[in-house]
């Protein structure tokens, strides 16, 4: 199915004419002929609008999509492209409206300006593939229009124009919104640049991401024919959410993301972009090394609208718990006088003994506190050592030398050990913790693509990884999806996590159980941008199957329309002219012409009335609307009025049922018109003088009745085509009917519990199996 034209009319704000230039096209179309319906349209009061609006089918942004008309008219594509993206695929044309605001690329030069947010946004994929029409007005006319309550109620107007429609805000949108459409013109040009430009923006995960992405797609968009790629070296420390953030944004922004990992950022970067064939690098920080090795490739400085953090400076977490670091001082606190006991009771103790017994006691401090309570015991027991054990005795002074120097050596290498002990001790906590991260993110990208329902896998896999009692996805206030213990409130939650927003408003998730560490909260962060993530999929996935089964019902409307057209005008032409020649007062007919006449007439209203009943229920089955009442019937009493059914061709058909066949449990009227279309579609296609055979026999539960042709056949990987509406396969002969024969047989032997399945014929043929539950024995 060809996929619907998107039509945008953009404008520099609100007012400036779009809905009614969208509804001024929508009435040409209308007069041209075409079918065309609005889902939504926001007049805003506004009565020439509205008169534009009259006189339009209107069924409800809802129902459109079911009404299925040639043109939707749906205003602000900002808040439905969700839903016209469907449309779109649907093969429905749609007209709307956006303004620059709203335009993905655009939004944050847009808030600069008017110091308002957007609040909903476009992917620029989706306006990149559409055909743009700008509706452009002047400042001072829209202000005007303004001041005259055209465009806001008098009591919004005053407001709006000191603040939004101030006439520079206006200019510099106009601007705005021309530029943009230039820039899409002179990309379409046939005269264009062939050359593809490829822009690649370094992303470190920082505060200004999302102005560093914007900034380089208005760059691509510049340049017209160009790829974005967004680069994020793993080496450089980020958080985890920001990144999946900023890669959601990435794709609606029509670009790729990619992780990539080196000796260093600038050298990663470099080899990322040559290997990639950039021709344009964007960064949001200076890097001399990047600068200087870029050679051919222009590199693009972003400054950042927040000062930049230096994270060399930010507070690095200890080591060790607290809890360790007292313990170990309380075992320098007990060790140290213990030891100096012992070496008091000894008669003269060497210096040097004494140095190397109490930097073991240094070194257990180190491994069990860290650094600090090891420094101190370092410095405490050179102060013993000196006061206890070096000339002159009981006071803080050596008389000797190479004592000072041991002293000394002696508080180094205690000091070294301790600090060695301490950064061991920090860097294998922190690869178990980066190793327990990856870990959990890694499950939780698994299971986002594996699971057929990810969102509920995924906040039940982040309650199990922190022992939480309830997590929930609360979006706009309104539980979306929850695990655990039902009924958690915002006001209850003993955590709460930003995941991201879209169009349906602000997404959060709740924790409840109990309150979480700092790092713990950043894989928490990521878990949250993989539940929008995974939102957005399931929102996706929903309205993909709700648009499957209408677009699969429009294909057999297409087909049962192409198909009746003649199957139905063909015994109603008959019957017509039969009637209408019996009627004729201009021509007197013979007793024999007069019975010819009527059973041409009877003979093809009777196939008029097979066609209808087959339409009426197929309709029933796909509807699931139709009876069923199953019995217990032999074959004996159903197979004579098949074969009566069929008229003379069926008196030609071989039977050969057992007599002791049991019995079938099926409709008896249900049952004869399966076999009647099974065994017509076997006369047809059997050659003179090899008539098809019906046979039964019995397997345990089940009874088996094979019509049997030695027809052509149909090929083994065409067997299923067969039982699809509207098909008639190796049948030229349209007069024979719609091809809704075999589907309805299945799709009645299904209702009755049984199978209709079809199998070669030894010899060349086909033959059909008819399985049905047997009855219960007499």
């Amino acid at each position: 199915m060809a996929r619907g034209e998107l039509r945008i009319y953009l404008g520099a704000a609100p007012g400036v004419g779009k809905t009614y230039a969208m509804l001024a096209e929508a009435r040409r179309r209308v007069e041209r002929g075409v079918d065309v319906v609005i889902g939504q349209v926001e007049t805003h009061g506004r009565a020439r609008t509205a008169a534009m609006a009259g006189g339009l089918e209107t069924v409800g942004v809802d129902a459109v999509l079911a009404r299925r008309p040639d043109v939707a008219v749906i205003d602000e594509l900002a808040r439905h492209h969700r839903l016209i993206e469907v449309l779109l695929d649907a093969g429905i044309t749609v007209l709307t409206t956006v303004n620059v605001e709203q335009l993905e690329s655009l939004a944050d030069v847009a808030a600069r300006i008017t110091g308002v947010g957007p609040g909903a946004t476009v992917p620029d994929t989706l306006v990149g593939a559409a055909r743009v029409e700008l509706v452009d007005m002047t400042p001072e006319a829209l202000r005007r229009r303004m001041a005259h309550g055209n465009v806001y109620p008098p009591e919004r107007i005053d407001a709006a124009l000191g603040r939004r429609f101030r006439a520079e805000n206006l200019a510099a949108l106009r601007e705005l919104a021309l530029r943009w459409l230039a820039d899409r013109v002179a990309a379409e040009l046939p005269g264009a640049p062939a050359a593809r430009e490829r822009v690649v923006v370094a992303l470190d995960g920082g505060p200004d991401g999302e102005t560093l992405l914007r900034r380089a797609a208005r760059l691509a968009a510049h340049f017209g024919n160009t790829d974005l790629l967004a680069v994020h070296v793993t080496r450089d420390r980020a958080d985890p959410a920001a990144l999946a953030r900023l890669r959601v944004l990435v794709e609606s922004l029509g670009g790729t993301y990619h992780l990539v990992s080196g000796p260093d950022v600038a050298t990663a970067l470099l080899e990322f972009a040559r290997g990639a064939g950039a021709t344009q690098i964007v960064l949001g920080r200076m890097q001399r090394r990047v600068v200087a090795g870029a050679g051919p490739i222009d590199v693009h400085l972003v400054t950042p609208e927040r000062p930049a953090v230096d994270r060399r400076r930010e507070r690095r977490p200890a080591a060790l718990s607290r809890g360790r670091r007292i313990a170990g001082a309380a075992v320098a606190l007990v060790a140290l006088p213990l030891l100096t006991g012992v070496l008091l009771a000894l008669p003269d103790p060497p210096l040097s003994n004494g140095i190397l017994l109490y930097l073991v006691v240094v070194v257990g401090v180190a491994l069990i506190g860290g650094r600090w309570p090891a420094v101190c015991t370092a410095v405490a027991a050179s102060l013993l050592l000196n006061w206890f054990f070096t000339p002159p005795y009981g006071r803080f002074a050596i008389a000797q030398g190479h004592n000072m120097l041991a002293l000394a050596i002696f508080v180094l290498v205690a000091v070294a050990v301790s600090w060695v002990v301490d950064t061991a001790a920090r860097t294998t906590r922190q690869a178990a913790e980066a190793s327990a991260q990856a870990q959990t993110l890694a499950t939780v990208a698994g299971g986002v693509l594996r699971g057929e329902r990810p969102l509920p896998a995924l906040l039940e896999r982040l309650r199990e990884t922190f022992g939480l009692d309830t997590v929930a996805l609360v979006e706009a206030g309104t539980t979306v999806a929850e695990v655990g213990a039902p009924g958690l409130l915002p006001a209850d939650a003993d955590v709460t996590v930003h995941a991201g927003g879209d169009d349906e408003g602000d997404l959060r998730v709740l924790l409840s159980g109990r309150t979480l560490e700092a790092s713990d909260r950043r894989v928490v962060e990521a878990f949250a941008a993989q539940a929008a993530i995974a939102l957005r999929q399931e929102r996706l996935a929903a309205e993909a199957a709700t648009a499957r089964p209408l677009a699969e019902a429009n294909r057999l409307r297409t087909a049962l329309l192409a198909a009746v057209s003649h199957d139905l005008r063909t015994p109603l032409a008959s019957a017509k002219a039969s009637v209408a020649s019996l009627r004729s007062p201009d021509v007197t007919f013979t007793a024999e012409d007069r019975a010819e006449l009527l059973a041409t007439a009877d003979e093809s209203l009777e196939k008029l009335d097979r066609l209808v009943a087959n339409l009426l229920d197929m309709g029933r089955l796909q509807a699931g609307a139709l009876g069923v009442a199953a019995i217990d019937v032999g074959a004996e009493e159903v197979v004579p009025l098949v074969l009566d059914d069929l008229g003379p061709p069926g008196r030609a058909v071989i039977v050969r049922v057992p007599d002791d066949l049991p019995m079938v449990h099926a409709d008896p009227g249900l049952l004869e018109r399966v076999l009647v279309n099974v065994i017509g579609n076997a006369l047809r296609h059997s050659p003179p003088g090899r008539p098809p055979m019906l046979t039964g026999s019995s397997h345990g539960d089940v009874v088996e009745l094979r019509v049997i042709d030695h027809g052509p056949g149909i090929p083994a990987d065409r067997w299923e085509d067969v039982f699809l509406p509207f098909q008639r396969l190796g049948d030229r002969d349209n007069h024979t009917g719609v091809g809704l024969g075999l589907a309805l047989s299945r799709g009645l032997a299904e209702a009755m519990a049984g199978t209709l399945i079809p199998d070669e014929t030894p010899g060349g043929g086909l033959t059909m199996i008819l399985t049905l539950p047997a009855g219960k024995p007499a």
